[in-house]
């Protein structure tokens, strides 16, 4: 039922604009927007919407933004949708694109902070679809402190090829298979027609959804928003009852800060762990963590992952989406599991004014008989997937994605490029062997600029049989779609004088996930010799955002942040 008043005390920062003779001017803009006088006296709630046409993950954000305006205005609000930007992951993946995908994260971060700022908004729901502008809008309701509610814009359905289910990462690993003769133009063509089959984000444990289940976990987004699909009702009501839900938190006086503390940031923590999320979780979750203050470190991911079981067979390394996580009980389900077992903090502050067991409390267990969830006991790894390793490779660490790998130890000659494109094409004209690790450097934060991923290169590693028998380091990023044995995050990154920057070809590097080693045959001796000759290259970018990006963003291992 609407509210026809409300707290005049909940006008916690728009009454600069609502009340006074002086004024008259800022009302009057207000006016002509549609407000009128019984507005004013309401809390200025915004709806912080990243609709776009650019990428699938976002093209039906703008139907779910009045959505979360209907539930704000039926709430007692007076509610006001604004944009930001996004970009496509899958689209600027393999080019010169990709260099804006994470700066792309802080431009809609900064835009959001200034939109909420400038307005003097008191609440916002925000709504995120592809995987930086989720994380995006995470940072900016950690920079701007007033009441929030965040609204994931859910996940595609799986496409359908001969009966099988197939995906974005279908095609990516598709080229792999046409390059070695598995598949032809026609079988290439008809996967690039039928994986993408409407709106929503990837459907494995990619980068989206695994931002999205872990801001479930982080209390920040309503109970089973992150598994309930894009093209369903559930996700329409999601963003109406976030829209209540922000004037709900105005009422409680609950702030961001009030919710993600470090004990909340463990529990998301553990999420990832258990459903086998993206490396790129590692990365945002400490950036969020740095707009608080919350001191979340690298070694936290670590700590946790050694008590926390890989349980979820999901894509990239295993069977399922999430539409089908969705289908037998969802997130909540998952999280009732693991706070059932001692491994969640219950007591933690959620966006329903309630505490993660009170919310857990109503939710539904897993369906009997499901197979997407292995039992506690009896996981698909006793310890997490996301394994962070450290040795005179990368004294800040660096991190390896291991589930589904057979192998967990490595020792090759390296083969070193300094641009993606060189190493991809290398492996395309069969340059690159079994046995071989590949080192893609100059592609990190600084460096690349903006640490692009490389689902393009693991894609085809995996098309043409070699995803674990050739190992691929780099000062950049992988796809939450990547899987094989890969290492992303090395830091300190070769811009700015890594080891990395160090390696020739031949030399002797060994990669072990059990140990959690990164090394490279060499003395501390000879590396110092070579860091004596290394000269640090130019930026590639002289001006406009990726400079302005180059020349602020902090090391992998702090989260690439921007404003440390």
């Amino acid at each position: 039922m609407s509210k026809e008043t409300t707290i005049e005390d909940l006008r916690i920062r728009s009454h600069v604009i609502s009340e006074g003779t002086s004024r008259v001017p800022n009302r009057a803009m207000l006016r002509a927007v549609g407000f009128s006088d019984q507005d004013f006296q309401k809390p200025m709630v915004g709806v912080a919407s990243t609709w776009s046409e650019v990428t699938p993950c976002n093209i039906h954000i703008n139907e779910l933004a009045e959505k979360a305006k209907k539930g704000a205005r039926e709430g007692g609000a007076a509610p006001l949708i604004f944009n930001t930007i996004t970009v496509s992951d899958g689209i600027s993946m393999g080019h010169e694109g990709m260099r804006y995908s994470l700066p792309s994260r802080e431009i809609i971060a900064d835009s959001i902070e200034t939109v909420v700022g400038a307005e003097r908004l008191d609440g916002y729901v925000a709504i995120g679809g592809c995987d930086k502008n989720i994380p995006g809008c995470m940072i900016a309701i950690g920079r701007t402190q007033v009441p929030a509610v965040f609204v994931y814009g859910g996940t595609i359905r799986p496409g359908n090829l001969d009966g099988k289910d197939i995906d974005l990462v279908s095609a990516f690993e598709g080229v792999g298979q046409h390059n070695k003769g598995l598949i032809d133009d026609e079988s290439l063509h008809r996967i690039e027609c039928h994986a993408c089959p409407g709106a929503g984000s990837c459907g494995g444990m990619y980068t989206a959804n695994t931002m999205a289940s872990a801001i479930e976990a982080l209390g920040m987004s309503l109970p089973g928003s992150s598994s309930h699909p894009a093209e369903s009702a559930e996700k329409r009501e999601d963003c109406y009852r976030a829209g209540e839900a922000v004037v709900n938190l105005l009422e409680k006086g609950i702030y961001p800060k009030d919710i993600m503390t470090k004990e909340a940031f463990e529990n998301a923590i553990t999420v990832v762990m258990a459903l086998g999320g993206s490396t790129n979780a590692i990365l945002h979750l400490l950036a969020i963590a740095n707009t608080l203050d919350v001191d979340l470190s690298i070694q936290d991911f670590e700590r946790i992952r050694q008590r926390v079981p890989h349980i979820a067979d999901m894509k990239p390394s295993g069977k399922y989406v999430m539409q089908d996580l969705y289908k037998v009980g969802g997130v909540p389900a998952v999280m009732k599991l693991l706070l059932e077992a001692g491994l969640l903090h219950g007591d933690c502050l959620t966006v329903t004014g309630k505490t993660l067991a009170e919310n857990l409390a109503e939710a539904d267990s897993l369906k009997e008989g499901q197979q997407v969830i292995r039992p506690l006991d009896n996981p698909l790894r006793t310890t997490g997937p996301l394994v962070v390793l450290e040795g005179n490779l990368a004294p800040e660490g660096a991190v390896a994605k291991v589930s589904g790998l057979k192998v967990s130890r490595m020792t090759g000659p390296a083969k070193v490029f300094d641009t993606e494109q060189d190493a991809a094409d290398a492996i395309l004209s069969d340059q690159v062997q079994a046995g071989d690790v590949v080192v893609i450097r100059y592609e990190g934060p600084k460096g690349g600029p903006g640490m692009p991923e490389m689902l393009s290169i693991t894609g085809i590693l995996v098309g043409k049989g070699l995803g674990e028998k050739v190992a691929l380091i780099t000062d950049g990023r992988f796809s939450g779609g990547s899987h094989g044995f890969v290492i992303g995050h090395v830091a300190p990154e070769a811009q700015v004088g890594g080891p990395i920057a160090l390696i020739q070809n031949g030399d002797l590097i060994t990669i072990d996930s059990t140990t959690r080693e990164l090394s490279v045959d060499l003395t501390e001796e000879e590396l110092e010799r070579r860091r004596k000759e290394w000269q640090a290259p130019p930026l590639s970018s002289a001006r406009g955002v990726l400079n302005k990006y180059a020349r602020l963003v902090s090391s992998a291992s702090k989260g690439a942040v921007t404003d440390s």
